[in-house]
């Protein structure tokens, strides 16, 4: 069999010596090595279906189809197992080091071809970054989500509602027993939070630029149904090998306009502006803020799923008929290009999974929840660059909001303040040295964002940061601030009183303070510069703004 990777004898013959030594025979290492990049691990339950029971379903097919399925372990982090501590920064580069790890293994060990699983929120970026810069035949499998939660009462529940809780219990305004029953009922099953989180907004980017079965994106996590999806992916691997099919044969800047385009219409997470920028940069197409807001524009919300709605999860939208049906919406309402290719086949070919979709949950693109997409950028005097809001979670009753601004220099104090109640209605809470530089790392502000809905201020007050937020972060929260306040973006000469004027709908985020008075702040200006050590301080010398991916592969390669 004739393996694409141009092999010499000698080597070849090096490495098979080492493959022989794990009881590979002389007849299976001539076979194409198909890597099995997992990121399976045991402090993950995103990343906990891809198990050594998959991993052998995988390898049957593969080998019957002619391969080598071989396993190798990268990493795979989960967001909130760190959330709201110290090792928050190292969630979002960890993305560029799951980038490098992916573009390790497969040049390292010259693979012929690798199917990629991972299911979390900066995992399946950082992988699909990786996979446009190696260029071989490649296949992303996602975990699907976890079953939704409920309280002991029947209410729906998932991870995040465990912030709001807590807030609500240091109020007084639920006891004890109820707190603890949100805890210990939120994540009842691996598998990736079951809202329109980051984590499933990315796995609907793998899905949409055509690297994933259709409706892997929407499918429950170690269902048949999902199982079956990991064997056709086994079987499109060796497809795409013997026709030597590599993702930028197909991928192109139609795609990742696509993949905004669901995104849009699922009301996706505002963490996708950091990463289909990054991703896209890889081969060298210019996505920017700019990109999002005119699909924004273009594109109208056809599906609302928790934070967007109280109580729909993925199970709803599944049930609906999932990631192919919005594709299926999309394309009756002109909205799509329905023949852009894939390796699973073009976006009409996935539409044609659906049979009947649910329009209480996928609305049709003439009767739509919002006239506009999910995701707004907005500009002014403090982002003047871009700032972002997921405005599909905001009550229109504060789309247009007004008053003094409250000041933090990190997101640690401004909980503590709103616990104490020291933040008041009609606050506008900046908080900021939280971005790529300045934390560094640019940790999530749900923590902060929770504690206000789960004291029932979300219509209230409002948040400014040159942080980030989860992806199931309601309420008026505004980030990714661009320039940052470490890079002495306006954001850092904010003082508190100073007046705030937000209107999203006019894309507008103003600072009521004279370029004067902002000059002359900016000559006292001091940074504030917190610790950073390894990883962390090489990330902060070479990452890019939010507005530019936060990424520390960013610049294109020159000569």
């Amino acid at each position: 069999m004739k393996l694409h990777y141009p092999w010499n004898r000698e080597s070849l013959d090096h490495r098979n010596a080492l493959l022989y030594a794990m009881g590979i025979s002389e007849e299976d290492a001539k076979r194409p090595i198909i890597g099995l990049i997992n990121t399976w691990n045991e402090m993950n339950p995103g990343h906990f279906p891809f198990d050594k029971e998959l991993m052998r379903e995988m390898k049957e097919v593969i080998y019957a189809a002619g391969g080598l399925a071989l396993e190798l372990p990268i990493s795979g982090v989960c967001d909130g197992i760190c959330s709201n501590t110290a090792g928050d920064r190292y969630t979002l580069p960890a993305r560029d080091l799951v980038s490098s790890e992916v573009e390790t293994v497969a040049e390292l060990n010259c693979l012929e071809g690798m199917i990629m699983m991972a299911t979390c929120d900066k995992v399946v970026p950082g992988m699909i970054m990786g996979a446009l810069r190696v260029n071989i035949p490649t296949v992303v499998f996602t975990g699907g989500y976890m079953a939704a939660g409920h309280t002991r009462d029947g209410r729906m529940i998932t991870l995040t509602h465990g912030k709001q809780a807590y807030a609500a219990h240091v109020a007084g305004m639920i006891t004890e027993e109820e707190y603890e029953d949100v805890i210990r009922h939120s994540c009842p099953t691996p598998g990736a939070c079951p809202f329109m989180g980051t984590a499933l907004t990315m796995c609907g980017m793998a899905e949409m630029l055509g690297l994933s079965p259709h409706g892997n994106a929407s499918v429950r996590s170690q269902s048949e149904k999902w199982h079956a999806m990991a064997r056709d992916a086994a079987q499109k691997i060796m497809e795409a090998w013997e026709k030597n099919i590599r993702p930028r044969d197909f991928i192109t800047k139609e795609t990742f306009e696509n993949v905004i385009r669901y995104m849009m219409a699922t009301g996706g997470s505002t963490n996708s502006l950091m990463h289909v920028p990054a991703a896209a940069r890889q081969m060298d197409i210019d996505i920017t803020p700019e990109t999002f807001d005119i699909i924004s524009r273009e594109v109208p919300v056809l599906s609302t799923i928790y934070p967007n709605h109280p109580s729909y999860t993925m199970e709803e939208f599944d049930a609906a008929g999932g990631l192919p049906a919005v594709v299926k919406e999309l394309i009756n309402g002109g909205k799509i290009n329905p023949q852009t290719p894939g390796l699973f086949g073009c976006l009409a070919d996935k539409a044609a999974c659906v049979n009947k979709v649910d329009h209480s949950v996928i609305r049709p693109v003439a009767d739509p929840i919002h006239e506009q997409g999910g995701l707004a950028v907005l500009n002014g005097n403090i982002g003047t660059d871009s700032a972002v809001v997921k405005f599909s979670a905001v009550s229109p009753d504060v789309w247009k909001f007004s008053g003094p601004a409250r000041c933090y220099d990190s997101q640690d104090d401004a909980w503590e303040a709103i616990l104490r109640d020291e933040i008041k209605p009609g606050d506008v809470v900046v908080i900021r040295y939280e971005g790529p530089k300045g934390s560094p790392g640019m940790p999530h502000m749900e923590t902060f964002m929770a504690a206000v809905l789960g004291k029932k201020m979300g219509t209230k007050i409002a948040l400014v940061s040159d942080g980030r937020f989860s992806g199931a972060t309601g309420g008026l929260a505004i980030g990714h601030v661009s320039p940052e306040a470490y890079e002495g973006g306006p954001i850092a000469l904010i003082r508190n009183g100073d007046r705030i004027s937000i209107d999203i709908e006019a894309r507008s985020l103003l600072l009521h303070v004279s370029e004067e008075e902002l000059a002359k702040r900016k000559k006292t200006w001091k940074r504030v510069s917190k610790p950073a050590t390894g990883w962390l301080q090489l990330y902060r010398r070479h990452c890019t703004s939010a507005h530019r991916g936060a990424t520390v592969f960013w610049d294109r390669e020159t000569d």
